[in-house]
């Protein structure tokens, strides 16, 4: 067997742009074999029949589900104190356990292997549930089951894998995703942590250093992320391993501590000659990314849910505070200035739930490619939820900066609104940050484009291959550029059973056409570079993300109105009044496509980098803490006093 030594130098740095590029462009899923509502949104095609009717789950799975919302919500209020988590940074064991027993980490893992079986709609209300109560429990679960070992050994692993792994995860064993390095991120061509196999061919070694794993410092079963070197009859590449946390040679060296979800058991991990069973190999060598993208397709949707449960107890605040609490002889909510901000926040979190309802739904149905419908979901739950969360502080004031602790210390009701601030920012960067969700969404959005153009935008093609591609690009725009001019969006008549919401589906066909032909004019104008112009491809998305959220409001609420009639008035008003929030906001992004300040903000930062304005930093102090200081006063940069290695399995 070969041991590497963990102190070698790596070719993390030589690795260049066009190297990062193609480990990236290897890992997508390049075919659409199954229809996407959200890919025909972003081509100018609104196809709301591919989402209307709201799919619906089987009557058998709906009964199961919301029995087990019933053991779940009985067990969360008689046995968890979020403030006690919030305060000890840390899930009591009893807590965990409990959780155990119950089955919540077996919520996606098939009955046949031990778990619940639940379907996604369930599974996210179950987070949306949990979530309300803390943060930190909500990603306990969700790290462990929509991105740890169940999720990519359900998806990928072999029969055997199934029944090894699956029970284990289903009722005792707490599991983990190791990806993150401390030099890499988001550029997993870069990555390190290598597995070199053994010349028997039964087993790996692993060698690296993982970073920011959630879930990494108590977890029995680790997902991780390796690169095997490439060789003679081996393709080598980014490959996935189950590992067994009790391994020789894994060390917890530290649990992260974090602005919130100060629960989370997040950590750094190394692994020094860590020998893996080559049966533990999840699919083939080199596949390990693309199995993390696509486990992150259904994975990606536990993170909104949470998002949606966290608005909607906001809403609940908002409302309470906006009744009782007088200013000037009336309740603060009478005041417009704060009115606009319960309406924003009551509108989003009709307008979240109904994204993760039908994003889930559809995930359910199978009958959908959603690796764009659930990026939206990630992207615009984490970006809205945390405009309403910062809301919610402002309109109750000092006491919405006030912790719930000293809230309550002093008489007054203990509401967590600034560590519910906290605990959201995360999901800005978790699982994608929102910048990386721009660009992963934006290639899927110009993939058409980019499939057409070919050789027109490669800077190695000779001329025959351009002029080849020209005639190609011909073709697809003079048959597809035709059907942008006009749609059902104009016709007044169009869309007529959604009654007062017809309108606003007018506006998204007409702004979905608007927006691929904007795509269109982006692209003929600059063709290869259009990679470059990420703030124009975000808005891009932004735009797609505010559709997105409209027609999955306005269907919610047609489902909602024929199923309770008693709601029907009430669901249509919410979507109404989404509908109208988010129309200005495309219009605005529509507007700032073209004028912006991109090009000197560009210019600025470059600027900013070659040191130009240092001048702008005199007359402050960097309080940043460095290495001696830690050392000094701490246990060490490496070691931490509150590592818990495993929680003991007391169910």
């Amino acid at each position: 067997m070969t041991a590497v030594d963990p102190a070698r130098t790596d070719n993390r740095a030589t690795v260049d742009a066009d190297q990062a590029r193609q480990v990236a462009e290897e890992a997508r899923e390049v075919k659409w074999d199954r229809p996407s509502f959200g890919k025909e949104l972003f081509l100018g095609r609104f196809r709301l029949d591919l989402i209307h009717p709201h799919p619906r789950g089987a009557d058998e799975d709906d009964r199961r589900g919301e029995e087990f919302l019933a053991t779940l919500r009985e067990f969360v209020e008689s046995t968890v104190d979020g403030y006690q988590i919030e305060r000890d940074s840390k899930i009591p064991d009893e807590v965990v356990n409990g959780l155990k027993k119950i089955g919540a980490f077996g919520m996606k893992i098939p009955r046949e292997y031990d778990g619940l079986g639940l379907s996604n709609v369930y599974y996210d209300r179950a987070l949306m549930l949990v979530g309300s109560v803390n943060g930190a429990l909500g990603a306990l679960l969700s790290a462990h089951q929509s991105i740890g070992v169940p999720q990519p050994v359900k998806l990928f692993g072999t029969e055997e894998q199934k029944k090894e792994f699956l029970p284990k995860c289903a009722r005792t064993h707490i599991s983990a995703f190791l990806l993150t390095e401390p030099d890499v991120g988001s550029d997993p061509a870069r990555l390190s942590t290598s597995a070199v196999p053994s010349e028997d061919g039964q087993s790996y070694v692993l060698n690296g250093v993982k970073l920011w794993t959630t879930n990494g410092v108590f977890g029995d079963l680790l997902v991780v992320m390796a690169k095997v070197p490439k060789a003679e009859g081996r393709r080598g590449g980014i490959t996935a391993f189950v590992v067994d946390g009790d391994t020789k040679g894994i060390t917890v060296e530290r649990r992260n501590a974090f602005l919130g979800l100060r629960g989370i058991e997040n950590g750094v991990t190394r692994f020094h000659n860590v020998v893996v069973p080559a049966k533990n190999r999840i699919g083939k060598e080199g596949q390990g990314l693309k199995i993390a993208l696509t486990t992150l397709n259904t994975g990606r949707l536990s993170l909104p849910a949470i998002c949606a449960g966290t608005a909607k107890w906001a809403t609940k605040i908002a409302r309470e505070w906006a009744t009782e609490r007088v200013q000037w002889g009336h309740p603060v909510g009478k005041h417009e200035a704060v009115a606009t901000k319960i309406g924003f926040i009551t509108a989003s979190a009709f307008a979240l739930e109904s994204v993760v309802e039908l994003s889930a739904g559809l995930a359910d149905a199978d009958r959908h490619d959603i690796r764009i419908e659930a990026a939206l979901a990630k992207l615009y739950g984490s970006e809205i939820a945390w405009k309403v969360a910062d809301e919610l502080v402002q309109i109750r004031g000092g006491r919405g900066y006030e912790t719930a602790e000293s809230l309550a210390a002093r008489g007054e009701r203990g509401v967590p609104a600034e560590q519910v601030l906290r605990d959201l920012r995360i999901n800005r960067i978790f699982e994608g940050s929102t910048e990386i969700m721009h660009l992963l969404i934006a290639r899927e959005a110009v993939d058409a484009h980019l499939s057409v153009a070919g050789d027109i935008i490669d800077p190695k093609a000779d001329a025959k291959a351009k002029a080849k591609a020209f005639a190609k690009a011909g073709g697809f725009y003079s048959k597809w550029l035709p059907t942008l001019a006009v749609g059902k969006g104009q016709l007044p008549n169009s869309f007529n059973e959604f009654g007062r919401l017809a309108e606003h589906l007018r506006f998204i066909e007409r702004a979905s056409r608007k927006l691929a032909r904007q795509t269109f004019y982006a692209m003929s104008r600059w063709q290869g570079k259009m990679e470059y112009r990420q703030a124009f491809l975000g808005r891009i998305v932004d735009i797609g993300a505010e559709l997105y959220a409209m027609s999955a409001s306005c269907v919610r609420a047609r489902m909602i109105a024929s199923e309770h009639a008693d709601r029907s008035d009430t669901a249509t008003e919410l979507a109404d009044a989404f509908c109208q929030q988010a129309r200005v906001r495309v219009d605005e992004l529509f507007s700032s496509l073209w004028h912006n300040s991109d090009a000197s903000d560009r210019t600025l930062a470059e600027r900013v980098m070659a040191d130009r304005y240092t001048w702008l930093e005199d007359g402050i102090l960097d309080i940043s803490i460095d290495g001696p200081w830690i050392a000094e006063h701490t246990d060490g940069p490496s070691k931490s006093k509150n590592v818990r290695r495993k929680v003991p399995n007391t169910g």
